[in-house]
Formats: C-alpha cells, structure tokens, sequence
C-alpha cells in the first residue's frame, strides 16, 4: 500500500496529547507510552508491538520541530473524526492567527454563496 493510500494517524492522539503541547509534554508521554508498551514487558504479542512502533512513529514526527510543522500542516484533516472540542483545540492557533490579522469572518467562500444565491432568487 502507498503511503498516501494509508489512513491518516492522528499522532497526537497516539501520544496522548494536545495539538499545543510542549517539546517537553511530548517527550514525557512518548517515555511513558514507550515503557508501558514496550516488547519486552509483553513477550511475543504482536498488537503490543504494533503500538510500539506506532508510538515511536509519532514521537519521530512531533519531536522534530520541522516534521511536526509539516504533519500540522499537510496532515489529512478529516472534521467528523474530531470532536467539537479537539477540532477548536488542533486549529486555535491559526483561527487566533487569521482573527488577530484583521482577517475578516465571511470569506470570500461565503460571498461567493451570497452571489450564488442571488442568481437563485431572480
């Protein structure tokens, strides 16, 4: 299967985190996740090592500075898989960044509907 065909992870859900979390917070439950699932406590189960390797794949992508800037913004945003509050939580940075530009509520997605609609009416 080619990468793009595998289902998006949502690394900080394996790692148990907030979308804001620290460099620190993140090293702390990858240690703590990484101890609790390790191999070697669970001899020869195969799913125990399967979310091993799904910690360590997180931890390798949130812990670089670069990678995480890239999954944060490339990553496959799928809204009905988040709930209300982790969508506000993953995007509050750049809805207070766009609000804190001056740019305005309606976008031009929402004027172009208003023009739509006023074809409609006529």
């Amino acid at each position: 299967m080619d990468r793009k065909d595998e289902p998006h992870k949502d690394y900080y859900k394996v790692l148990e985190v907030d979308y804001d979390a620290t460099e620190e917070k993140i090293k702390l439950n990858y240690r703590r996740l990484a101890l609790k699932w390790h191999p070697d406590k669970h001899k020869g189960n195969s799913a125990v090592t399967a979310k091993f390797q799904e910690i360590n794949e997180a931890y390798k992508v949130l812990s670089d500075p670069a990678k995480r800037l890239d999954y944060d913004l490339l990553g496959n945003y799928e809204i009905d898989k988040y709930t209300l509050r982790e969508y506000l939580a993953r995007f509050k940075g750049m809805i207070l960044t766009c609000n804190g530009l001056g740019i305005p509520h309606t976008s031009i997605w929402s004027q172009q509907l208003m023009e739509t609609n006023e074809y409609v009416d006529e």
